[in-house]
């Protein structure tokens, strides 16, 4: 099924810290997958950050397979797969 951005930000952010997988284009152009989750502690120290990602539409996610943090690009995602469905990102 074909989604919009938009709507895949909206999924992403309703996961309730469950696991999904996302394909997008890094900055260097690269295509990565990752899989990633929402609401995890680990790492956190509550300073927060210099900025708010969400003005260069960037998303937090951490990492399971690396287990650390990471910024999805929003504006790159190619590919979303969450709640056992699969979405292609226009």
């Amino acid at each position: 099924m074909r989604i919009s951005k938009v709507v895949a930000t909206e999924l992403i952010n309703k996961s309730s810290g469950k696991i999904f997988t996302v394909t997008f284009r890094k900055k260097n152009g690269e295509s990565r997958t990752m899989n990633c989750r929402l609401g995890v502690s680990k790492g956190v120290n509550g300073k927060g950050m210099n900025y708010n990602p969400s003005i260069k539409a960037l998303k937090p996610v951490f990492d399971m397979q690396i287990k650390e943090w990471r910024m999805l690009n929003l504006e790159t995602i190619r590919e979303l797969n969450i709640n056992k469905d699969r979405y292609m990102v226009r």
